[in-house]
């Protein structure tokens, strides 16, 4: 499982950059003398035994990068099975009854178990006739507690969502409701054409969904509300509503099925259906027919979920990213609110114990495209960004800079063993040397652990069970090219550390085995980067 070093952030980094500042301040003189291999007024010829020990340096350090990317490759191509706890099997099995007979509403059947394990409510907006009505139904028959349904009108009055007043109340003067079968006493709720509520309905509803709460006169009631599902066929228009609108943790734009399913759908209608591989074996038997989801599970996996799974700093720096890359950079912006922001990490916290695992992991956040965004297009800029994000490796960038601080003291102590000098502190570079290449090597196989793990790749993405298989299939085809590149990147990195490593091992056992020069001879674009870098500093007072 990757975590925080999969986006490149390792902590020898930090070791490295520190023990290269200590040969800077060492050697304060010594980083203004050009390399020897670069200086313009003297030209360095090859001899015969510089062209030997080039030679046999390259074939060994090739040899050496061949048996670890081999390594690493065979290795990732070992199948890494998921956690399977009690839970996730539970979860699974629910996904496989509530999906049944449901055609593309893989995604929307995952983010409704997924709004009720966290206590939040789900919005659905699309046309008539998408089954939003029906995933309630089924969500309430797999919950078994009290469900509540109502279509809203502009006209519609608060009796018709929270109950009659009671006529003996008015005759003690006491201004109470008679509540039981209505919203303040369900568990599971289903309100079309939510953003018709009017003013007098709002007040109420807000308190409800938020805070659980709900006034019956002079008394203020605990409701039992698990998940509201709320469904409309557009946006809110009123800027009164957008508190309504921001209520709903979880938003999902349903489509009407697609052309290429419309065949099948008409079968399902007729009764003769379960194509499409007996509709994915109905749903493999209905998730192997196990114990599906109950309604303590509901009740305690959010609490359960805070307390038992970590959030490392790589998933806390992508959230912030994508925070900031919303709301300076995307046009027009997108506000995420604090309050969004942190049930987002919690929501993220659910989903790793919902997957049997104790930490997030940067995939998880592709879920935030229905957590992020006002508009409807707003969840594709959501999910290209994170996708961008979780490909990118800014470790790589910070592994660079090391490794040409690493070489520029390398050639200085080469150089000066050469001529006789103190060797001291060859030892203690070619440590430094080998540290970096392990580091190098970590991470490559962290890589070849995403890119060649069987069925695709990706084993922590195509594990969840939150992600529908065609969504990541389709994550996994955009990341592709960029960790492709980045694995490349890796090999290139390792070759150079590999011949740091060699050269400083042969200067340490024999000052003599390794001439001066020779290190800039092999990686001339590490001498002319150094060279150009050094040339730019201000002269030593």
């Amino acid at each position: 499982m990757l975590h925080a070093a999969q986006r490149g952030i390792f902590s020898p980094v930090v070791a490295q950059q520190r023990c290269l500042h200590k040969a800077n301040v060492r050697q304060p003189v010594m980083m203004n003398r050009p390399l020897r291999a670069t200086r313009s007024d003297k030209v360095v010829e090859d001899t015969d035994a510089d062209v030997h020990l080039i030679a046999k340096v390259s074939k060994y350090v090739d040899s050496q990068l061949q048996a670890t990317v081999g390594a690493n490759t065979e290795q990732g191509r070992v199948p890494i099975e998921p956690v399977q706890t009690p839970l996730r099997s539970r979860v699974q099995a629910s996904i496989g009854r509530v999906s049944k007979g449901l055609l593309e509403r893989d995604t929307e059947v995952r983010l409704l178990l997924l709004a009720s394990l966290c206590g939040e409510h789900l919005l659905l907006l699309g046309p008539p006739g998408t089954a939003k009505s029906e995933l309630s139904r089924r969500l309430n028959g797999l919950v078994g507690g009290k469900y509540f349904e109502r279509l809203l009108t502009r006209f519609s009055v608060p009796e018709e969502l929270f109950g009659p007043l009671s006529m003996r109340g008015l005759e003690n003067d006491e201004y109470v409701r008679q509540i039981d079968g209505y919203l303040p006493t369900a568990e599971v709720a289903f309100i079309d054409e939510i953003f018709k509520a009017n003013s007098a309905i709002l007040n109420a509803l807000l308190t409800l969904l938020n805070e659980r709460l709900f006034d019956n006169g002079s008394a203020r009631l605990e409701a039992p509300l698990l998940t509201l599902v709320g469904a409309s066929n557009e946006l809110p228009e009123s800027e009164e509503l957008d508190a309504l609108y921001d209520r709903f943790l979880l938003r999902r734009h349903v489509s009407r099925v697609t052309n290429a399913n419309v065949h099948q759908l008409a079968r399902l209608a007729s009764g003769r259906g379960m194509t499409l591989d007996a509709e994915d074996e109905a749903k493999k038997a209905a998730a192997a027919a196990g114990e599906g989801l109950s309604l303590q599970d509901f009740k305690d996996s959010a609490k359960a979920a805070y307390e038992a799974v970590d959030v490392p700093d790589a998933v806390i720096d992508l959230l912030v990213e994508l925070r900031n890359w919303l709301q300076d950079k995307c046009e027009p912006p997108v506000i995420v609110s604090d309050r969004r922001l942190m049930k987002a990490v919690q929501l993220l916290q659910v989903v790793a114990y919902g997957d049997g695992r104790t930490e997030v992991n940067e995939y998880d956040c592709l879920l935030l495209e229905h957590v992020f965004g006002n508009r409807t297009d707003d969840a594709m800029k959501v999910r290209s960004r994170v996708l961008e994000l979780i490909s990118s490796d800014p470790g790589a960038q910070q592994t660079e800079l090391v490794l040409l601080g690493t070489f520029g003291r390398a050639a200085r102590l080469i150089a000066a063993a050469s001529e006789g000098k103190d060797t001291s502190e060859l030892a203690a570079a070619a440590t430094e040397a080998r540290s970096l290449v392990e580091l190098l090597s970590g991470r490559h196989a962290e890589l070849c652990a995403v890119l060649e793990a069987p069925q695709g790749g990706y084993p922590d993405l195509r594990n969840s069970v939150w992600q529908a298989p065609a969504s990541a299939q389709a994550a996994a085809q955009s990341l592709g090219p960029q960790m492709t590149e980045n694995r490349k990147k890796v090999e290139e990195l390792l070759r150079e550390a590999l011949i740091l490593s060699a050269c400083l091992s042969r200067a340490a056992e024999d000052s003599s085995k390794m001439p001066g020069g020779l290190l800039e001879k092999l990686l001339p674009k590490r001498a002319k980067q150094y060279q150009k870098g050094i040339s730019g500093q201000p002269a030593a007072a």
